[in-house]
This record gives C-alpha cells, structure tokens and sequence, in this order.
C-alpha cells in the first residue's frame, strides 16, 4: 500500500470564506476521482486543522501500489483539478510512502 500525503496552505490575500469554499471545492473536484482509478482506496481532503498545524488544507490518499499512485497523478481528472488547487494555495508539501 502507499499513502500520498499533500499539505497547502491557501493564497495569504483570501478571506476566511473563500477559503472555506476553495477547500470545499477542492474536496469536490479531488475526492470523487477514487472511483476513476484502479487501484486508488481512499482519497481524502481534510481541512479542519488543530490549531497546532501549520498547513490549512491537505489531501490524504491510500493506493495499492506506486503504479496506482502514478496514474492517479496523470489522470485527466486529477490534472484538471490541479489546475484550480494550483489557483487557491502556496506552499505545498507532499510525502509518499509505502507501507
């Protein structure tokens, strides 16, 4: 199994509502795309941070394996929504890992 982690915090100059509805629509465009791709189990968007966080937003994934992994990156749909997510956030981290 690999997990595919990506942490954002949203552009400084938004309001507290448009960051709500960005992550809202991120949720929208990003979690649906677990059924489009073989081998992807969970794709999760969590924006609710504890306080102690330093990240505003973050996208959780599980896949089966790297390939899966892999050809959710490239999926049409996931490259679409990059497009937006790309639009709304800034420093963004990602770690992936097998376990």
């Amino acid at each position: 199994m690999v997990k595919h982690i990506v942490l954002w915090n949203f552009n400084p100059e938004m309001s507290p509502e448009e960051k709500k509805a960005a992550g809202l629509k991120m949720k929208e465009l990003l979690e649906p795309i677990k059924e489009l791709v073989d081998g992807a189990v969970e794709i999760k968007v969590v924006q609710d941070a504890l306080a102690s966080s330093n990240r505003e937003i973050a996208l959780i994934g599980t896949y089966e394996s790297e390939a899966a992994l892999k050809a959710y990156q490239v999926h049409p749909a996931h490259v679409e929504a990059g497009k937006f997510v790309r639009s709304v956030t800034c420093e963004r981290a990602c770690m992936d890992y097998e376990y």
